[in-house]
């Protein structure tokens, strides 16, 4: 069953209407309800074509959205799951592996939200672990040395905030995985593909080029722990997240204006409502990326990143 949005009520009363029509069985019930499908379609892009940072928000974690896995079995052929850190163990909210990308072969590393119930207490809902970042670590040096370009897919609410990952390093481990990133003698091209929040984004997205759904949001915070900060004490600080989101600048077209992101990937609609769609349009635009790299040098290929991130939050 479809899960609509609070904002996508008309989108969600259409559909059913159009179930109802063709549950009738009839050549003019089916005529109805195809009638309004194509009005629904029109609407959807309408109220697509003018969200609210609050609203992308939403869209950005919308349970039906493609998921790791979702990308790697459309995108990737061959791919070889790679696991754990080799110091304490195996962290299922990130993924990674090799596999050939347009017949080249890549390393592919990305978080997994899961798609269910169990399969979201499995991968920990896309929040790693610091076994999750040195994993991570590990996979970068590996593609390194094999001369192998990295792909990264980031989803991720942040970072696991648990005790235990503190206990182990959750920072430092993060640090590195960003360091590793910057330090790559390979191209890298990370894609911002639902939440991109905080560091444990930002521990892999550290990348040559960063491309972004247009409806994904990508920020050091999430607008409901931004709010809880600036509005300290307020009874109504929980209910101010879609102001803090409008100020955050989070959203693909604020990022892009900024130089925090290089391209952003069109969605039909959201990414949810043709998943196909939406992963054909990233396939193209990592290709696109990944051979404008084609053929740098490994001292190009970290000056461009170190140039890339220092220009960033410059006036001028």
């Amino acid at each position: 069953m479809t899960t609509y949005l609070d904002f996508e009520k008309p989108l969600a009363e259409a559909a059913a209407r159009a179930a109802e029509l063709r549950a009738t069985g009839t050549p003019a019930g089916e005529k109805a309800a195809a009638k309004l499908d194509a009005r629904a379609d029109k609407a959807a892009a309408a109220l697509y074509a003018k969200l609210t940072p609050w609203q992308r928000t939403q869209v950005a974690r919308h349970p039906e959205r493609p998921h790791f896995k979702d990308y790697v079995a459309a995108l990737i052929t061959e791919f070889t799951p790679l696991s754990g850190d080799r110091g304490f163990a195996e962290d299922a909210a990130i993924i990674g592996g090799m596999g050939r990308f347009n017949g080249r072969s890549v390393m592919v590393i990305g978080h997994e939200k899961g798609a269910d119930t169990a399969s979201r207490v499995k991968h920990n809902f896309g929040m790693g672990r610091p076994e999750g970042y040195r994993k991570a670590i590990r996979l970068m040096e590996l593609a390194g040395r094999f001369g192998l370009p990295v792909i990264t897919l980031v989803d991720t609410a942040g970072a696991y905030p648990g005790a235990e990952g503190e206990a182990r390093g959750q920072a430092e481990a993060i640090a590195r995985a960003t360091q590793a990133s910057l330090d790559l003698p390979v191209p890298m091209i990370a894609a911002i593909v639902g939440e991109g929040m905080s560091g444990g984004a930002i521990g892999l997205a550290a990348a040559n080029r960063i491309v972004m759904f247009e409806n994904a949001v990508y920020a050091v915070i999430s607008p409901e722990g931004c709010a809880s900060i600036l509005w300290r004490g307020d009874d109504k600080a929980a209910s101010r997240a879609a102001e803090a989101a409008e100020a955050m600048k989070l959203t693909a077209a604020d990022l892009l204006k900024l130089g925090v992101i290089d391209r952003i990937v069109a969605e039909p609609g959201g990414a949810h409502r043709a998943p196909a769609e939406a992963i054909a349009n990233l396939g193209a635009a990592l290709a696109t990326e990944l051979a404008g790299l084609e053929g740098q040098s490994p001292a190009e290929l970290r000056a461009g990143r170190r140039a890339k991130f220092l220009a960033m939050g410059r006036l001028i």
